[in-house]
């Protein structure tokens, strides 16, 4: 079984269509925080699933499936770093929003799972300008990405390869946006997250497969395939 990689080496910018700001004072409303902290928040949530059929060669996809963390292909050295046995450091690419450049980077878990595993976030820090880093105290964030395999319609001789990912992210919303509605901040950010999954989780199906094939044809050196690129 393989990792999603994702790590910042000729990044590829991910462009929304700008948004004008619009000359409007921000109003009070159920946004805001409790007692404990008054900042206003938005929050962005992104859900997505990606699926793939996989002809069975030499060696089953399920057996590729249930490999232990510690024999993980990383898919793509550009772009991630093994921690340990089943952590991962993870570079996803740089994507707009409004007009900043943000670079995420990941620490994940991945749990094993019957067919399949569980990644899941464990941190996040944004790098980018100093306005962008300032964000990393201002924001919370959790994923979730499964991956699984079955039986594609009966047919033994296929299956079918499962990305079922979800993304949260809670920021509290810098002085200099306060004059744009939340509603305006929330669509914009759930658009950028909405479109980096569009983006990478095909590309990651199409790692994995490819990994599968070289690990089913007796290729055990479990060497990156990709190159950092889009």
């Amino acid at each position: 079984m393989a990792l999603h990689s994702s790590a910042p080496m000729r990044p590829t910018p991910v462009h929304l269509t700008s948004i004008k700001r619009p000359r409007v004072l921000l109003r009070p409303g159920p946004f805001r925080t409790s007692a404990i902290s008054s900042a206003l928040k938005a929050r962005f949530v992104a859900k997505r699933t990606e699926a793939t059929s996989v002809q069975q060669l030499q060696r089953p996809l399920v057996e590729y499936m249930s490999l232990p963390a510690s024999q993980y292909s990383v898919l793509d050295a550009e772009r991630i770093e093994r921690v340990d046995e089943n952590t991962f450091k993870c570079y996803v690419y740089r994507i707009k929003f409004f007009a900043f450049e943000v670079c995420p980077v990941l620490v994940v878990r991945v749990e094993e799972e019957p067919y399949g595993c569980c990644i899941r976030l464990l941190s996040c820090k944004l790098e980018g300008s100093p306005l962008v880093e300032a964000q990393n105290e201002k924001f919370s964030a959790s994923m979730v990405n499964r991956i699984s395999c079955n039986n594609y319609m009966g047919n033994l001789e296929m299956q079918q390869l499962t990305t079922d990912t979800a993304i949260e992210v809670t920021i509290e919303i810098p002085f200099a946006f306060q004059v744009m509605p939340v509603e305006v901040i929330e669509s914009t950010g759930t658009q950028v997250l909405e479109q980096l999954l569009r983006i990478m989780l095909p590309r990651f199906l199409k790692q994995l497969v490819k990994d599968y094939q070289a690990w089913a044809s007796g290729d055990t050196s479990r060497q990156p395939l990709g190159t950092g690129e889009l």
